[in-house]
């Protein structure tokens, strides 16, 4: 059978394997994906979610799920991610990544490559790590990057999360590349501040990409444009 010939059973459940691209939101993703569900089976409501936000400055693997594999989305999210990207040492930003203008910097010229394997190593295993206050945590009902963008004071409590891989090649330095290996709730745009710290200097998130969630794989994923032509050529059932 033809790729584009094949079946699908939405309203019982299907997982969609999205290779997102950078400055689409998840939302966008889901309502996009949902709109062409919905107007290839002629209904007006049918459940589509994601498992596990990407923010629209990081690409790669979104999982949606359709239907009743709706109601696996927490436990799916609960599963281990990878991701991929680049640090910048010696600038900082307030959202931690290139969300908002830089707003301080700070030497490297003291970095050697002790001093980053020092850190790396610091970071594997379970720890607490402080969410970005440009981040969706709620803090008395409210996002925490709404009252952050209004200018507010913003606090956000600390997460347990584990990191069991962490590498990084220094080959472009002060950029720094990474893959790392984590527990759900784990802020990679967090981790680029600390690293920033821990080597005595700042960091910046200037790059992300989340290559697996679970036993899911983004080399398995398709961009929006193919699944939408995938949903929009399939047989009718």
């Amino acid at each position: 059978m033809n790729s584009l010939e094949r079946t699908f059973d939405f309203q019982t459940g299907e997982f969609l394997l999205v290779d997102k691209e950078l400055h689409w939101t998840s939302f966008d993703v889901v309502n996009k994906l949902r709109w062409h569900i919905r107007k290839k089976l002629g209904i007006k409501k049918i459940k589509v979610g994601h498992a596990g936000t990407l923010d629209p400055l990081a690409s790669g693997l979104l999982l949606i799920c359709t239907g009743k594999n709706t109601k696996r989305i927490e436990e799916l999210m609960a599963d281990k991610k990878e991701y991929t990207g680049t640090i910048l040492l010696g600038k900082s930003t307030p959202s931690f990544d290139l969300e908002t203008q830089y707003d301080n910097e700070a030497p490297v010229a003291h970095i050697t490559k002790e001093l980053l394997e020092e850190a790396r190593k610091s970071f594997l295993g379970e720890q607490l790590q402080t969410p970005p206050i440009f981040s969706a945590k709620k803090i008395d009902g409210k996002r925490a990057y709404d009252l952050a963008r209004a200018g507010k004071e913003v606090e956000v409590k600390k997460s347990r999360v584990e990191i069991t891989d962490f590498e990084i090649d220094s080959t472009r330095f002060p950029e720094i590349d990474f893959r790392v290996v984590c527990s759900k709730g784990t802020y990679i745009r967090s981790l680029a501040s600390d690293f920033g710290k821990a080597v005595d200097s700042l960091g910046t998130l200037v790059a992300l990409r989340r290559t697996k969630s679970g036993n899911f794989d983004v080399e398995q994923a398709k961009t929006v444009e193919e699944w939408i032509a995938l949903i929009d050529s399939a047989p009718n059932t």
